[in-house]
């Protein structure tokens, strides 16, 4: 039996630690036994979860990760705190030794900390990508996957992407009907793969409160449908094109096309979502001159095509 060890370190993340733990312990072979033996490991007897939700006994010790087929690392609640130098050793000896390893979200910071990602792509929850760039400057961070398999080493992003993760590493020891019979137990889709973007949420830049574009804005966002030129924008403002891009990148960090733009994007999301309409009438009342236009520009903002992200996030109220 392929023996999985979730390491559970002093403030991990309780919903991290616990998609592991169910994931794998839901996974059944075709004669129903067990496809997995799940061991929860530490360095010391117990640990206290983030934000002191709960305490975990681990039953065992580092020294079953050399026994493991599989190490689960799980985020904690400071991922950027020194790493224990036995805990370290002790996953860089089951790495040697060809044990696959895989993180959670800021799991990948634990990860990282034992130098096994230098020189490979690796994600982590988009929130934190930029720090752990920063700290881990030889592992080349990717914000925009929900995760990344290297072979033997794998990261995860978000928590719910370690379950598309968890279902990846089962449908590739046990086959597809093994993994998608977890996932149904899990309440998951299996059709998700690795490289899917983050679906990052793009907010408008804001403007400072009492921003005198305060009222240009609303009525761009009301007129974001019309094929708008920054003339026509200017205008509206009462001023020249040139004194409109300044005042833009001052108040909004960014151009009144972009911001119009991303204006079009953020209600395509919304249609997308609630109602049954072709990509082609989208990107007709959105305001873009074609669908393939608009095709490119969701691809740009929002990191997938507009049928993956209806796909994702489409109402039942809407169809």
């Amino acid at each position: 039996m392929h023996t999985v060890a979730v390491l559970a370190l002093d403030q991990v993340i309780p919903f991290d630690l616990t998609v592991a733990i169910d994931t794998f312990g839901w996974a059944r072979l075709p004669d129903g036994r067990a496809a997995y033996r799940v061991r929860v490991c530490s360095s010391a007897q117990e640990v206290t979860a983030a934000a002191g939700a709960f305490t975990v006994r681990a039953p065992y010790g580092l020294d079953a990760l050399a026994e493991a087929d599989t190490i689960i690392l799980p985020g904690v609640a400071d991922p950027t705190a020194p790493l224990p130098p036995e805990v370290a050793e002790a996953v860089r000896t089951a790495a040697a030794n060809g044990t696959r390893i895989a993180s959670i979200c800021v799991g990948a910071f634990v990860f990282a900390a034992t130098g096994l990602l230098d020189g490979l792509r690796a994600t982590t929850h988009w929130v934190a990508a930029q720090d752990l760039a920063a700290m881990y400057p030889k592992v080349t961070v990717d914000p925009n996957v929900l995760y990344v398999d290297n072979g033997q080493f794998l990261t995860s992003a978000g928590a719910a992407a370690a379950m598309d993760m968890c279902l990846h590493m089962i449908r590739l020891d046990h086959g597809s009907a093994v993994a998608a019979h977890t996932a149904r137990h899990c309440v998951m889709p299996l059709e998700r793969e690795g490289g899917q973007a983050q679906f990052i949420v793009h907010d408008q830049p804001p403007a400072p409160a009492g921003a005198t574009l305060e009222p240009l804005l609303d009525w761009l966002e009301e007129s974001c449908a019309r094929d708008l030129t920054l003339d026509e924008i200017a205008a509206r403002a009462g001023m020249s094109t040139r004194t409109l891009n300044r005042r833009f990148r001052e108040q909004t960090g960014t151009t009144p096309l972009q911001w119009l733009h991303r204006a079009r994007v953020r209600r395509a999301q919304y249609l997308l979502e609630t109602t049954p309409y072709p990509v082609e009438r989208i990107a007709e009342q959105v305001g873009f001159g074609s669908p393939t236009a608009f095709r490119e520009r969701f691809r740009r903002v929002v990191g997938t095509s507009p049928q993956a992200y209806r796909r994702a996030f489409k109402s039942t109220n809407g169809a």
